[in-house]
């Protein structure tokens, strides 16, 4: 598959013809609750190359979040533009998610968030639109964990908002 890939990319280049990009735009949310710790643990992956890119459209100045000249600004940039895209809502009250960081996967970035304080988990409402300023055929994927119990969905831009019971 690799040197179909890369036969692929060689055609593409010989000619000028740009290579096609990944297929489909989708980020992923994982909400898992932690109740003997009382926290909620948030993960958001996205693709790296679409991830700088609605990065550079939101925010001024330099954007590498692979090798960030300032890992604090990028930390903040981060946190920024994830906070203002995803919120949680557990058993009717509004949780804060505290930014704990972001680190390369593979070809995306996993960021990290935790909410304290979340002792039991009835029904989750999230909200998530991340990257959904990118692409118009952008979709999130949710995953969430309470009581033993996984709840996943498929959210198609601009559908946004979900709520699971546990």
């Amino acid at each position: 598959m690799h040197l179909l890939f890369n036969l692929l990319l060689l055609w593409c280049t010989s000619f000028d013809i740009k290579p096609p990009l990944h297929p489909i735009y989708v980020s992923v949310t994982t909400i898992e609750h932690n109740a003997e710790e009382k926290i909620l643990e948030v993960s958001c992956r996205t693709f790296t190359d679409d991830f700088e890119k609605t990065l550079r459209k939101n925010f001024k100045g330099k954007i590498d979040l692979l090798h960030p000249v300032d890992h604090k600004q990028m930390d903040s940039v981060v946190s920024g533009y994830l906070q203002r895209h995803i919120s949680i809502i557990v058993n009717g009250q509004s949780v804060v998610l505290t930014y704990v960081g972001y680190e390369q996967d593979e070809d995306g970035i996993m960021s990290y968030f935790e909410a304290d304080g979340v002792s039991d988990v009835k029904e989750i409402t999230v909200t998530d639109n991340i990257l959904f300023d990118f692409r118009e055929q952008q979709v999130s994927v949710i995953h969430a964990t309470a009581n033993g119990i996984r709840r996943s969905t498929r959210l198609t831009n601009p559908a946004d908002k979900v709520s699971f019971t546990f």
